[in-house]
């Protein structure tokens, strides 16, 4: 077990010109306090110097360091204050790191589950067992002959089941034209035709019931000779699920996390009265929950907090070396509401309204439309917890309205021009235009770092993060298409203004294809999510074309970007 004296960290640096935070940060959005960047630098200093442990980041590629293999972690910084009323800190990774859950000067997992002769090591030891035994069966030779030989069987049947079909097909249009040249022959004859003609298609679909009955014989045969040699594997797999399920919840229960009053509470509890109910996947092993654990455990009072991506980013996400991030809303946002519980805590800023104060100009208005150049930071729709938004504002701009006035949308974040459907007429028709693709959008961005290239375009499948909504992933699997075409406007020393022509329009497209490794790999100045904050979010939607919903006229829309 590590005890208290073996995580807390005093600082090496002089403090006595820091102000302590009058209250803790709130984790899921916060600039970090100068003291926790201060610790932050500290612990970083600590990783380049080292030599506990070792562990691939992805940062040292000239010494031959393995880049398929390197892996970026999560750390966190906790300002405490000791019992003996030292003010320093407690770090922490995620996950493991160089393969371990313990590591010299971190906190320990809240519980950890690779201790040896843990109930988790001894029964998932049974389980990899099961997992052996059905992938035994299911690769026994005889079995993948069978497996073959029934797939090959089935793929004969269908194609003579297919051809005698393609057979009685022609030879319905022979007898159908029989029978219409039957006119120049004799009542006798025509009825001996009509007989004949008859038969032949009994004869054909008595031959098609034969042969499928014939067909399945073979296939059943195999399939019972097959089923016999892998009857083991469903009970198996249904035993595998029923004990890796007990396993879990079991697993669940030792997680237990304090708060500042003393009071505890597993991780099923905790999830419970979520909407997936239970923890999602490594719940709990992230950097703020065992700092906050570890400190109440032993007594130390937390002040702030911060968490920084150290390494090489993963593939789906966006986590840029040294950037700062607010905790995930999947995995820690119901750990932490009960860990925070009865600690004076910073208020949500996203509870604040940011379009008080702001004005929306309409650049052009009609019977059935409305054009509006929407400001930075002003919600497109109303949220969770602001109502203001572009919709309030256009109802209230026009009352008598009988369209839906929203017909698309922009991140609150970006500023520029959004169409209104005033009339359900209108609506009607620019929905169909937006659904064909065929409005023209273009957006101006300032892109942090030098673009070398002039033109080109990416293409990046995304979906949502599960784990950490709104933040969207990169997923070649799972991922809708998005396309984005680029071009350069100009360049200072450190920074590109860029065109971009999004031709699909995925939640924060721009903002990924602009900020991931694989696109730009240059964040939008002022993307709080992808990149580092600033006054704004420099994304604007610079140019709209489409058709007049009623007179069907071009119409094109232009406001230059504020930066």
């Amino acid at each position: 077990m590590h005890s208290p004296e073996h995580c807390f960290t005093p600082f090496k640096a002089n403090i006595d010109a820091f102000a302590l935070p009058e209250r803790f940060n709130f984790p899921f959005y916060y600039e970090p306090h100068p003291l926790c960047l201060l610790a932050a630098e500290e612990l970083q200093q600590h990783l380049l110097t080292q030599a506990d442990w070792q562990h691939n980041f992805g940062l040292d590629a000239d010494q031959g360091e393995d880049s398929a293999n390197a892996i970026g972690k999560m750390f966190g910084v906790l300002l405490v204050r000791s019992p003996e009323g030292e003010i320093g800190y407690l770090s922490a990774f995620s996950g493991k790191m160089a393969d371990q859950n313990l590591l010299p000067g971190f906190v320990p997992p809240v519980f950890d589950m690779l201790t040896e002769g843990s109930f988790f090591l001894t029964e998932q030891v049974e389980i990899n067992a099961i997992t052996h035994r059905i992938e035994a069966l299911t690769t026994d030779p005889t079995a993948v002959a069978l497996k073959k030989a029934l797939k090959a069987e089935k793929h004969a049947r269908d194609e003579a089941l297919k051809t005698h079909r393609s057979n009685m097909v022609e030879a319905r249009k022979v007898r159908k034209a029989l029978r219409e040249n039957s006119a120049a022959l004799s009542q006798e004859e025509r009825h001996e035709l009509k007989q004949r003609l008859s038969q032949e298609s009994v004869i054909e679909k008595l031959q098609l019931r034969d042969l499928k009955l014939e067909w399945e014989a073979r296939v059943n045969q195999l399939q019972t000779e097959l089923d016999a040699l892998t009857a083991d594997v469903a009970p198996l797999k249904q035993e595998r699920k029923d004990r890796s399920s007990a396993l879990q919840k079991k697993l669940f229960a030792q997680y237990r996390f304090l708060n500042i009053n003393g009071e505890e509470k597993d991780l099923g509890d905790i999830f419970a009265d979520t909407t997936q109910g239970v923890p999602p996947a490594a719940a709990g092993e992230c950097a703020a929950p065992k700092l906050l654990h570890y400190a109440f455990k032993w007594g130390f009072t937390p002040l702030s907090m911060a968490e920084f991506w150290w390494g090489i980013s993963p593939k789906s996400e966006i986590r840029r070396h040294k950037n700062y991030y607010p905790a995930c809303q999947g995995k820690c946002q119901p750990i932490l509401t009960h860990m925070l519980s009865g600690m004076d805590v910073d208020e949500n800023p996203l509870q604040h309204n940011p379009a008080e104060g702001k004005s929306i100009d309409i650049i052009y208005q009609d019977d059935d439309m409305a054009v509006v150049n929407k400001p930075a930071e002003f919600l497109s729709v109303p949220g969770k917890m602001v109502e203001d938004s572009v919709y309030l504002r256009m109802k209230q701009q026009f009352p008598d309205a009988t369209g839906p006035l929203i017909v698309h949308r922009l991140d609150m974040s970006t500023s520029g021009l959004m169409v209104i459907a005033i009339s359900k007429r209108a609506n009607k028709s620019l929905q169909k235009q937006f659904i064909q693709r065929t409005v023209q959008k273009t957006y101006t961005a300032l892109i942090d770092g030098v673009l070398t290239q002039d033109s080109g375009q990416i293409n990046l499948p995304m979906r949502g993060d599960l784990d950490d909504r709104p933040r969207q992933l990169v997923c070649y699997e799972h991922g809708k298409p998005a396309e984005t075409t680029y071009e350069v406007i100009s360049r200072t020393d450190k920074h590109t203004k860029v065109r971009l022509y999004p031709k699909t329009g995925r939640t924060h497209q721009l903002r990924v294809h602009c900020a991931h490794s694989l696109g730009l790999n240059m964040p939008i100045i002022g993307d709080d999510l992808y990149g580092v904050k600033a006054n704004r979010l420099h994304l604007h939607a610079e140019t709209l074309e489409l058709t007049h919903p009623i007179t069907h006229e071009p119409m094109r829309f232009h406001v230059d970007a504020e930066f």
